[in-house]
């Protein structure tokens, strides 16, 4: 059956492909291209732009088999789903995914938080100040962590407002930098012309944290019509916009805001340019759409991983307790989620947090197109582009590791004593679902 037939006899479902776009463009379009920008600048400065388009194809890549499995298996579960069905045989495969992808959201959710607070105190004597900084962090995780449990209604309609406005405070924000330029790309270039390619690859591989939230439009698969045309659609749209996004911000601040300023301030890189430029307004708009941005992105993920927590903890490879449900919300591990991104908050850096989520992201992207390539012909998968997306994905996540090997080996050491406990606490789990 043509499954093109079906999609017209298949009505009445509440997602069309706008709103699609508007669930990917709300995880994506979050903390990222605050979080990322000065980070970037100072290690690449005008190349920042095609770093973020470079990090745009990877995350594309990415996409290309979490798009192939969500029109096959159409089940929401998603990341964690599809490796337990591609591979049924394999407890600890189905463990080893949902421990892994669980805590790259919550390193997520650390680093929203994290890039929120910093912004929320940019305006403050106490701005440098690691431990405000860090109380901030919480104090917004607690709040989010209270709307979830509160109410999913309410969550639903507080997204909703900030996804919108914060899109439109973006705009603002991009065309209002673009029309300050205080430089021209020529100049820039001449004077970055010692930049080499090897660094522009790492920050691409840096930002693909950025495009996390992609897949979200897959866990919203029972709600819409026809996923084998909208979930692609939707999801190669929704990258296309945020790439898009990205650029034109990060244009308008290497263009207006001297480097000297982002790279010093690059917690709170767009706020501290353009208030030297536009004035107290100019600062007051790009801490909003920040604030707005970040607490979308927190609000939104610890809805959406908190509820994949409770599946992966139903089918036995996280405690029980995580799987209990208060009026059909995850309440357990809504706080559970929202303790360990705190808690890596108080232990870890902007730069350590970032490179977490990233390599995490990139590592369970490459597992996920290693699956798709598995069930190539069930999935309609090109064999070419699977390859390429598997190398891609490869040559990021050694990117990052190399990067870390040469500048800050301590911080490789704790990703890496994360990544054993990580894989350990899977293995214990997967061992005591198979004697049951």
């Amino acid at each position: 059956m043509n499954p093109n037939n079906s999609c017209h006899r298949k009505r009445g479902k509440s997602l069309g492909v706008p709103e699609l776009i508007a669930i990917a463009l709300g995880g994506m379009v979050g903390g990222g291209i605050f979080t990322i920008l000065g980070i970037s600048v100072s290690m690449i400065g005008v190349f920042t732009p095609l770093a973020i388009i470079v990090g745009g194809l990877i995350a594309a890549l990415a996409a290309y088999s979490y798009i192939k499995m969500g029109v096959y298996y159409k089940d929401e579960g998603a990341t964690y789903s599809f490796y337990k069905l591609t591979f049924p045989d394999s407890p600890f495969a189905a463990s080893l995914v949902g421990w892994w992808v669980i805590f790259g959201y919550i390193s997520t959710i650390a680093l929203y938080a994290y890039t929120f607070a910093s912004y929320a105190i940019s305006g403050f004597s106490f701005a440098d100040s690691e431990w405000a900084r860090k109380a901030v962090a919480g104090g917004v995780i607690l709040v989010f962590t209270l709307i979830n449990i509160w109410s999913v209604k309410g969550m639903g309609k507080i997204e909703d407002i900030m996804v919108y406005t914060k899109l439109i405070i973006l705009l603002v924000i991009s065309v209002v930098l673009m029309n300050n330029s205080q430089t021209s790309i020529p100049v820039l270039l001449h004077s970055n012309s010692d930049i080499n390619m090897l660094a522009i690859l790492i920050v691409a591989s840096l930002t693909f944290v950025a495009y996390e939230g992609f897949q979200l439009v897959i866990n919203a698969v029972n709600e819409m019509d026809c996923p084998e045309r909208n979930i692609p659609k939707a999801i190669y749209s929704a990258l296309f916009l945020a790439v898009l996004i990205y650029v034109v911000i990060a244009f308008g601040a290497i263009l207006a805001i001297p480097f000297e300023d982002i790279i010093q301030n690059k917690e709170y890189a767009l706020a501290s340019g353009t208030g030297s430029i536009l004035g107290h307004w100019g600062t007051d708009l790009v801490i909003a759409g920040a604030l707005l941005a970040t607490s979308s992105a927190i609000s939104g993920t610890v809805f959406g991983a908190s509820r994949q927590m409770a599946v992966i903890a139903q089918d036995g490879y996280f405690p029980d307790s995580l799987a209990k449900r208060i009026n059909q919300i995850p309440v357990y591990s809504i706080i559970t989620m929202s303790v360990l991104a705190f808690f890596l908050v108080l232990i870890g850096s902007l730069e350590l947090i970032l490179e977490f989520g990233s390599v995490t992201f990139l590592l369970v992207s490459l597992l996920m197109a290693y699956a798709n390539y598995t069930i190539r012909d069930a999935t309609n998968s090109s064999p070419v582009v699977t390859v390429i997306s598997i190398l891609g994905l490869l040559l990021g996540t050694v990117l990052i590791l190399y990067y870390e090997f040469e500048n800050q080996p301590e911080q490789l050491y704790f990703i890496f004593g994360l990544y054993v406990l990580l894989t350990v606490a899977a293995w214990l789990y997967a061992r005591a679902k198979s004697q049951v």
